[in-house]
């Protein structure tokens, strides 16, 4: 690529196939305003731009750079669009691009390495359109999806494909619903890119069947995301439909525009250089593309449709390449009323299981043993079997369903469904591949899973979200009583999950707390409920702030050595902060490959959890604002250390039955935990 200064404002090379470095030279057109090199094979990095003042967009997307972005471009005060997104930039992003105001300029970095740690955890839509996700909890778990992509609902044999007319623009993030979205990247090139540029209607009669997914699409110039979420995990099906209504198949010069993109389902890349013309054998013809047996593990499903610089750009018009879909549909191998509670029975649960196999078996405690198994069409699940001639067991096993039959959240395991025959009382659960939180910070006896800060920080995040979701965003308001690093599962992505509802206790909107029976987990308890059976959500807040130093620290509150100085892990803590030490508190594992400031800030809030005092403990949502920096730490004097002597508390009660945890998986043998770790007190 070679350079000339001809005093020209804009250079598009879109799309045409240039490799090798992008020239230094580029930083003498000091009159450029727009520079677009999107679509093409460079190698090595962005060059030094610093003296392209003028410069008001620069689209480098999906070209292939690599390496950090220049400090050069902080000094492009003029420019208002920076498209990267899709190529292999690494390193950090800069601090000036996470604290300048968004509205200031449209920026787009997804699909690229950077550094995890650097892209704020929150949603930043300029940064990582994907992060949105999070923002939205879900209510309930879905089985199907169906959008009729650029259109309005239709209504196909008993199907309802929901409308997604909303025109977005570039680089934007737009939940339509509760359970999809779809991000848009790229802006088109020399047209007034208004944003119904982005939505196509076909203005000819349409003859082939269901002709209405295929009146409308929607059209990127770049890349194209849909994001299903809030789906019960399993296997689905993905039907695709397509349609050339842009492009015509006439003697016009409207026939001479060719399509081509790629298609991405769950990041695997199923068409390549996908023309809808040339598959269809005309235009104004449905092309139906179909993906079977996808997998769906954390409850999102991710469909993306990139333009990869094949095609024509400007012919017929400017503007009018890049993907076009028609409409999506996504099935679950499994339906709602195969999944809801009850509807399992043990001869299904006994095939999913080889016969209860002990090659299965994920480890067993007081109420039974926990197996994991895999349905017919491949969704694997996890069998909580408990002793129906246990008391406590039966108990339990009717708690359970209830409390979380419908609760549907990110972070709150999801129950698929139960089954009580053959003297069994079996429960269903989504299969968690990386087991408990306990599993990956404490077993000994086996190399632990390495769990980076950035990851500490999303799970604590994580939890938190899942408290606040239980005690304040449900209908049926509930305190959970035992929450535990080993009631903490973690999936294949490490997103928490909190689980073990057999203790939770409802509470009504009129009660400001509950007097009942005491249960849960030493070590854990706050102290009004352990004393006096004083229960309210702040007994879950003070167990939170139990985990939340678990997690930064690495350590077991439970096992924990005590000496004559500290007692417990929340003991040194409170100690270690009155001496200005609490960065002392960091699991040493993690080096100094960590953030002082936010492992302070978290340990700051775990300890204003644990006051003794509940009033004086935030809310679960207080919580989760203070963790992600949207709200300053409160500061509290009234804080003691809590030394758990038990002994103390039993005058209190006329007896003390002992129990142990009936977690998912706080059962496996590498990591049981005493039997005199959990309490009931009657």
């Amino acid at each position: 690529m070679h350079v000339h200064n001809n005093g020209c404002d804009h250079r598009v090379l879109t799309a045409n196939n240039l490799t090798g470095d992008l020239p230094m030279e580029l930083n003498s057109l000091t009159n450029l305003t727009e520079l677009r090199l999107d679509s093409n094979y460079f190698s090595g990095k962005i060059p030094n731009l610093g003296s392209c003042t003028r410069l008001k967009m620069l689209d480098i997307q999906g070209s292939g750079l690599e390496g950090p972005i220049p400090a050069s471009i902080s000094f492009l005060k003029n420019l208002t669009q920076l498209y990267l997104t899709g190529n292999n930039l690494n390193g950090s992003v800069p601090d000036w691009l996470i604290n300048e105001d968004v509205r200031k300029r449209e920026v787009d970095l997804s699909y690229n390495n950077f550094n995890e740690k650097s892209v704020p955890q929150n949603c930043r839509e300029s940064l990582d359109l994907g992060k949105c996700l999070n923002r939205y909890p879900c209510s309930e778990a879905y089985y199907s999806v169906h959008i009729n992509c650029g259109g309005r609902e239709v209504k196909i044999g008993d199907k309802i494909y929901e409308a997604d007319d909303n025109p977005i623009g570039a680089a934007r993030f737009v939940p339509s619903n509760n359970h999809w979205g779809l991000s848009n990247t790229g802006s088109l090139w020399n047209t007034k890119d208004t944003p119904n540029e982005y939505l196509q209607t076909n203005i000819s009669l349409l003859t082939m069947n269901d002709s209405q997914l295929y009146t409308e699409a929607r059209h990127s110039p770049l890349s194209l995301t849909y994001y299903a979420r809030c789906l019960a995990n399993g296997n689905y099906t993905v039907t695709l439909h397509f349609a050339e209504i842009v492009f015509r198949d006439n003697r016009s010069y409207h026939s001479l525009g060719r399509r081509a993109f790629d298609v991405y389902v769950q990041g695997v890349n199923i068409l390549k250089n996908f023309d809808i013309k040339n598959e269809a054998g005309g235009v104004d013809k449905a092309v139906i593309k179909t993906s079977k047996g996808v997998p769906v593990t954390n409850g999102t499903l991710e469909i993306r449709f990139q333009y990869a610089g094949k095609g024509t750009t400007a012919v017929p018009l400017r503007g009018l390449y890049g993907p076009l879909i028609s409409a999506i549909s996504m099935e679950s191998g499994l339906s709602e009323s195969d999944l809801k509670t009850g509807g399992f029975t043990y001869k299904q649960i006994k095939a999913a299981t080889d016969n209860f196999a002990e090659s299965n078996k994920l480890g067993e405690g007081g109420f039974g043993s926990v197996y994991k198994g895999a349905l017919r069409d491949g969704t694997l699940i996890a069998v909580k079997q408990l002793s129906s001639k246990s008391k406590q067991g039966n108990r339990e096993f009717v708690n359970e369903i209830g409390m979380i039959a419908g609760l549907q959240h990110p972070n709150v395991v999801r129950l698929h469904g139960c089954c009580a025959e053959h003297n069994q009382l079996l429960l269903v659960y989504e299969y968690m591949e990386n087991n408990s939180l306990a599993h990956a910070l404490f077993v000994q006896d086996k190399p632990k899973m390495e769990i980076d800060w950035p990851t500490r920080q999303r799970i604590c995040v994580g939890i938190a979200r899942g408290l606040a979701f239980l005690h304040e965003e449900t209908a049926i308001k509930m305190v959970h009583r035992d929450i535990k690093a080993t009631n903490i599962l973690l999936d294949t992505d490490l997103t928490p999950k909190i689980s073990d509802f057999g203790l939770a206790k409802l509470n009504e909107k009129e009660n400001t707390h509950i007097s009942t029976k005491i249960a849960g987990t030493i070590g854990y308890i706050a102290p009004e409920y352990a004393l006096w059976g004083y229960l309210t959500y702040k007994a879950d807040v003070y167990s939170f702030g139990v985990l939340a130093l678990e997690i930064i620290a690495g350590k077991s509150n439970l096992t924990y050595k005590a000496n004559e100085d500290y007692v417990s892990l929340l003991d040194l803590a409170i100690v270690f902060k009155e001496k200005g030490r609490l960065v002392d508190l960091v699991d040493p594992r993690l080096g100094s490959d960590f953030n002082k400031f936010d492992a302070v800030r978290m340990m700051k809030v775990a300890i204003l959890c644990t006051n003794q005092t509940p009033s004086l403990r935030p809310t679960m949502s207080e919580v989760v604002n203070m963790l992600e920096g949207l709200a300053e730490v409160e500061e509290s004097d009234a804080n003691l250390a809590v030394r758990e002597n038990f002994e103390d508390m039993q005058p209190q009660h006329e007896s003390v039955h002992q129990q142990s945890s009936s977690s998912i998986y706080d059962l496996y043998s590498d990591i049981q935990i005493s039997e005199e770790s959990a309490i009931i007190v009657e």
